[in-house]
This record gives structure tokens, C-alpha cells and sequence, in this order.
């Protein structure tokens, strides 16, 4: 396993990370910027790994929960118990302030927030599908504005000391 790890290039690995769920930008760009990747490359690699899955997300999501929770397995049943909770818990303060919400969500880099829960709770909305994305992507957009500035900032800071 280490070979594989160790055989991959770092911006092939950054662009994998931050499309996985929970980890996101806030992973992709911090391991980007440790491992002494451009900023500009960093940010657009971990942006477009970002937002690839949110087209998906947003049109198949429903149906696979659906699916989910009828299954005659125990452990799909309690991920879709779980998927409808988080967005239900969630949901609230995106549907307060519509797409705007759901931009400032995505937007703001913490945990439990980013392009995957934006795109799961917008489908569990069923907000249109052009809106939503964008609003995703621009959200998805600008937290990796934020993640780079943190990031960079940091590993900058750390090299003083080096």
C-alpha cells in the first residue's frame, strides 16, 4: 500500500483527497501545501476535485437513499438514517436564506460543511439543479480561497523556522 502512496504524484493525490467526502479542501489544500505544491496549483486542483462530485451528488443522491432504506441490509438502512440526519440537521440554516445559505455553508470551511453536505442537503431540498450548483461551486470556490490562506500562511510561517 505504501508503494502505491509513495508512486503517486502529489497533485494526483491532492485531486483524489478533496474529493472525498468530510475530507474536502480542508485536507486537499493543507497536504498540497505541506508537501511544497504550487498555491495556484494547489487551489485549482483541489477546487475542481471538490466540485466533480457534487454534480452526481445532486442528481443521483436521492435515489440511492431511497434505495438505502428499504434494502434488506441492516448497515445501508442506518447510512441513509444517517445521511437524512445530517442534512435534516443541517438544513435549516440553508433553507433559511435559500441559495445564499447554501453558499455561505460550502463556503465556510469547518467540519460537517463542503460541497457534499451542500449538494446532499440541496437534492434533499430539491432546489433546482443549475442554482444549487453554482451556488455550491462558488461556496466550494472560496472556501478553498480560505484553506489556501490558512494553509500557505502557515507552511510560510513554518519555514522561518526551518
Amino acid at each position: 500500500m505504501l508503494d502505491f502512496l509513495q508512486s503517486i504524484s502529489k497533485e494526483v493525490y491532492v485531486f483524489f483527497v478533496s474529493m472525498l467526502p468530510v475530507l474536502e479542501l480542508r485536507a486537499a489544500i493543507p497536504i498540497g501545501a505541506a508537501t511544497g505544491m504550487n498555491i495556484y496549483e494547489c487551489y485549482f486542483i483541489s477546487v475542481i476535485g471538490n466540485i466533480l462530485p457534487v454534480p452526481f451528488i445532486l442528481i443521483f443522491i436521492k435515489k440511492i437513499i431511497e434505495y438505502m432504506s428499504v434494502s434488506k441490509i441492516a448497515f445501508f438502512r442506518k447510512i441513509s438514517d444517517f445521511l437524512l440526519k445530517k442534512a435534516e440537521k443541517r438544513s435549516d440554516k440553508v433553507n433559511k436564506y435559500s441559495l445564499i445559505g447554501l453558499f455561505l455553508f460550502v463556503a465556510v470551511p469547518l467540519p460537517g460543511t463542503g460541497g457534499w453536505t451542500g449538494a446532499l442537503i440541496a437534492a434533499l431540498m430539491e432546489m433546482r439543479f443549475k442554482k444549487a450548483f453554482l451556488s455550491i461551486a462558488a461556496g466550494v470556490m472560496v472556501a478553498g480561497l480560505i484553506m489556501c490562506a490558512a494553509s500557505y500562511g502557515v507552511v510560510s510561517f513554518l519555514k522561518i523556522f526551518a
